[in-house]
Order: structure tokens, then C-alpha cells, then sequence
């Protein structure tokens, strides 16, 4: 049996490096490494993938998430909405531009920010709602985007681990997500389902003004050379991680669905076991990519299991072991503990597993079969 891996990269390398190597040594002899034409190309492409208007490439996904606050001109105080139960970036910009973070539950299924949550935390200052599309999940943006209209409110789309998941509205449309709100971020993180070779992100949007104003930000606020028009920031994506992408965006979908495939395999070998609740789909097939495979587990102690599996060569991880509202970064006296029972139980809970393109079968039946061994003592 191959070694097991959280992600494998090398796997996934060594499927497509006729095509990268050739491209990475291109940027190099025509050592346009900075928006060059690969960038371009690579813009372009994700355009017309996504069914988007605008692709601003950048330098990463937390960059992505800063310049679309930036652009839609966010202001100090300004309160925005997001979810407990998420990687700290998210919450980390808002903070960083002098914005209020006001953390919310998320649902006990699929794990995305709770509605009724959202609607309980609206006051006067609230200008927007950043939804988490969590382990490459869609949340559900028909009721996010209603909300957002009744109440005149942005929605910025975290997608940084959904990237290829599509949205079913209620009457059958299909709409890829990172493009519904008014203004999406995701990230290239190698170990995203579309990941670079190093740092890289994207911000998408179909209005052609925040588009401008975005193009802007990310080059030192400059349109034309050393003409600086509004305050911009240092964040571009470089030509090499753009040769990368663009050799894997045709990959994408089928990047997507073995992870599906994978997921299911799991489902079947841990669906009845004592104490393992295995992921809830919600929607159709495409409504989630699975970045991660995460399992919730009751009446077990998850950290020896997590000591088991490493014990024998599985690989896992606790996404998220603290809740945001906990950080210290992030304290607030105004957080009551009554209004995130589900994140404060989740944390104890979660364990995801090995999830990537290369599983197989062997791998597959060796990580349940490790489980359910340790659980049945």
C-alpha cells in the first residue's frame, strides 16, 4: 500500500507534469514572472469556468478576502457577519481593517452559518455577511442573498475551500459559488482542491465598477504607472503559480468528483458504525467538493483516536479545535456562550480524514477499517 497522505500533492504532480513542467519552464525563459501572460491566461480561463464577469488573481486567499472588504468600502466600525466555526482568516481581515467581527453559530449538519443566526445579529451598523463555504460545502445563499437584499447588505463569499461547488436555487438554477454574492474570495493554497505550487487567491464579482476598484487595490492602488488613485495593497499572483493553475483548472471537475467518489466510499464503510456520524449532503452531488471529509464523533475519545490513526501511519486533522469567539485575538465581551452551542460541541467532535484526488480503495479500507478497529476496542 502507498503512504498515506493528508493531501498528495506528488500523486496529483505526477499526473499533470507534462503539462506544468513545460509551462513553469516557459514563465522562466520569458522571465515575465509578474502579470504576465500566463496570469492573463489563467484569468481568463477561470472566467469562463466559473460563468463569472471578473477574475482578480492575488497574491493569496486572505488577501482576497481584504481587497473585496476594501473595495466595496467598508469603515471602521462597520459590523460584518460571519461564522464561529471557520479557519481564523476569515474573521482575521475583518479585524485587520478595523471592521467588528460579529461571530455567529453555524448549522449541526452540514456545518455552515446558521440563517436564524444571521438574522438574530443585524443591528443598524451591520453592511455585510460573509458566508463560509465550509469543507466545500455550499451554504445556502438563496436565504443568505434575501436577507442581504431586505435588509441593503453586502455578501462576501469565503470560497476558499469550495472552489468548482455549484448552487441550486429552488427553481433548478445552477450557479457556481464565489459568484453569487456581490464580490467572492477564494485561495490557491496547494492543498486546495485547486491549489498552486506556493501562495495564490482570486476575487470574482459581476459588477464591472467593484471589478475596477478591485483591479486597482491589488497594484498599489495604481491604473496607470505610478499614478496611485486609491489605497492599494501589494498582492499579485505570479506568472509560475498561474502556469500551474491553468495546467489543473481543466482537471478541476474531475479533481472534484473523485473526492466525491471518495467520499461516498467512505460514507459506505463508516454509515453504521456505533458513534460516527459521516458527513450530510445537502442539495445535489455538485453542492459539495469535499476539501475535507470530516466526521463527527459522540461517546469517543476523538483525541486517542486521532493518536491511533497516527500511530498507524493515517494522517488526520481537528478542523477547528477552538472556536473563533474563544481567541484570544478575538474576545468579546458582547459573545454569550448560550449562542454557540453547535461550534462549542463541534470543536470536541470533528476529526477529518485523508481526502485528496490519489485515494484508492486500499488506502480507503485501511483508514475505516483503523477507525472502527479502535472503536470496537
Amino acid at each position: 500500500m502507498r503512504k498515506i497522505q493528508m493531501v498528495d500533492l506528488k500523486g496529483q504532480y505526477n499526473d499533470i507534469k507534462d503539462v506544468v513542467n513545460p509551462s513553469i519552464h516557459e514563465v522562466i525563459e520569458t522571465t515575465a514572472f509578474i502579470n504576465g501572460p500566463k496570469v492573463h491566461e489563467f484569468q481568463k480561463n477561470l472566467e469562463e469556468y466559473l460563468g463569472v464577469k471578473h477574475v482578480i488573481p492575488c497574491a493569496n486567499g486572505t488577501d482576497a478576502l481584504q481587497i473585496a472588504m476594501m473595495g466595496l468600502g467598508l469603515k471602521p466600525g462597520d459590523e460584518v457577519i460571519t461564522a464561529d466555526f471557520t479557519f481564523a482568516a476569515t474573521v482575521e481581515v475583518i479585524a485587520l481593517l478595523q471592521l467588528t467581527p460579529v461571530l455567529v453559530d453555524v448549522n449541526p449538519d452540514d456545518f455552515n452559518i446558521n440563517i436564524e443566526a444571521i438574522k438574530k445579529a443585524i443591528t443598524p451598523k451591520t453592511k455585510a455577511i460573509v458566508p463560509v463555504h465550509l469543507f466545500g460545502q455550499c451554504a445556502d445563499m438563496e436565504a443568505i442573498m434575501n436577507i442581504a437584499e431586505e435588509h441593503n447588505l453586502f455578501v462576501i463569499e469565503d470560497n476558499a475551500q469550495a472552489i468548482g461547488a455549484t448552487y441550486t436555487y429552488k427553481n433548478g438554477k445552477k450557479v457556481k459559488v464565489g459568484t453569487i454574492g456581490d464580490v467572492g474570495a477564494t485561495s490557491f493554497f496547494p492543498s486546495k482542491n485547486l491549489g498552486c505550487y506556493g501562495d495564490g487567491g482570486a476575487i470574482f464579482t459581476n459588477n464591472d465598477d467593484l471589478a475596477h476598484t478591485i483591479r486597482g487595490i491589488v497594484n498599489h492602488g495604481m491604473y496607470e504607472r505610478y499614478h496611485h488613485d486609491v489605497v492599494g495593497v501589494n498582492s499579485r499572483l505570479d506568472s509560475i503559480q498561474a502556469a500551474v493553475l491553468n495546467a489543473k483548472l481543466p482537471h478541476l471537475d474531475r479533481y472534484n468528483e473523485r473526492r466525491n467518489l471518495a467520499a461516498t466510499k467512505y460514507d459506505k464503510a463508516l454509515k453504521n458504525i456505533d458513534g460516527i456520524i459521516t458527513p450530510f449532503r445537502s442539495g445535489e452531488a455538485d453542492n459539495h467538493v469535499f476539501h475535507q471529509y470530516t466526521l463527527q464523533i459522540k461517546g469517543i475519545d476523538r483525541d486517542a483516536l486521532v493518536k491511533h490513526l497516527n500511530e498507524n501511519d493515517i494522517p488526520c486533522g481537528v478542523y477547528y479545535p477552538i472556536p473563533l469567539h474563544r481567541q484570544k485575538a478575538y474576545l468579546d465581551e458582547r459573545y454569550n456562550e448560550a449562542d454557540f452551542e453547535v461550534t462549542n460541541q463541534l470543536v470536541k467532535e470533528v476529526i477529518s480524514l485523508p481526502m485528496h484526488t490519489e485515494l484508492d480503495d486500499e488506502q480507503i479500507e485501511h483508514i475505516t477499517s483503523t477507525i472502527i478497529n479502535f472503536i470496537n476496542g
